[in-house]
């Protein structure tokens, strides 16, 4: 089975002052292709460090990231972010959509970025935001959807280029129960079309416990999860 992400030895600390706080511990994940990875932790375990280094975005205080057998550390600014657009897709809590511009300008904009030709962007926008169930909606702003329609369209833009990887933040942190559930089917759903790796943190285990695999960041370094007692006892009960 093909490896998408490997993290070694992966560590961050940040100085400030007389003060070292180590955030991340030689942390070390293989993800694989097609796989569905869930990530829990408490607030300030460093679940949005992890992701800033596994999507190219901050550099570890040591450590290497593979992506598709590309050392992704020893890229320069230029080229990382030019690997990025090709390879690695971001889903975050509150959308990041670009107010300014519709659904499919927002969608086509990692296309334009990395050189497509606008026709061909808008074709692709097009057919992914079809995809996730948007197409009536292409032409609108992101004030005139709705939360899900919202999360949704940033779905959709961190699928556009097509990427091995997508890495997610809370992706349905900031959404209602029937929403989230919506979202979950999308991401399933998406993920056994097209084979792209999801890597998700979150908060909400019931979420997690959907995942194909679950891990939790705890001082530093990731560990498999347990299922809570609570969770088990209810599974018993409803059997």
């Amino acid at each position: 089975m093909s490896k998408v992400l490997q993290c070694s030895q992966l560590s961050k600390s940040y100085q400030q002052g007389q003060i070292t706080t180590k955030v991340l511990d030689k942390l070390e994940l293989t993800v694989n292709k097609g796989e569905l990875l869930a990530i829990v932790g408490s607030s300030g375990c460093g679940k949005s460090t992890f992701l800033h280094l596994a999507g190219a975005l901050d550099l570890p205080s040591s450590g290497e990231v593979f992506i598709n057998d590309v050392n992704i550390l020893t890229l320069s600014d230029k080229q990382r972010a030019a690997f990025r657009n090709q390879h690695i897709g971001f889903i975050y809590q509150f959308h990041h959509l670009m107010m300014e511009f519709t659904a499919l300008e927002n969608v086509a904009m990692p296309l334009l970025i990395r050189g497509d030709k606008p026709k061909q962007a808008i074709s692709m926008a097009t057919q992914v935001l079809s995809q996730v169930g948007l197409s009536h909606r292409i032409n609108h702003r992101p004030s005139e959807l709705s939360g899900g329609e919202r999360q949704r369209t940033a779905i959709a833009r961190a699928l556009v280029t097509k990427p091995a990887l997508i890495l997610a933040d809370e992706p349905t942190g900031n959404l209602d129960s029937d929403t989230a559930e919506q979202i979950y089917q999308l991401i399933r759903n998406l993920n056994q079309k097209v084979q792209t790796s999801f890597v998700i943190v979150t908060h909400d285990i019931a979420l997690a416990m959907r995942m194909d695999r679950q891990l939790k960041l705890d001082h530093g370094k990731l560990a498999p999860f347990i299922k809570p007692e609570s969770m088990v006892e209810h599974e018993s009960v409803s059997s």
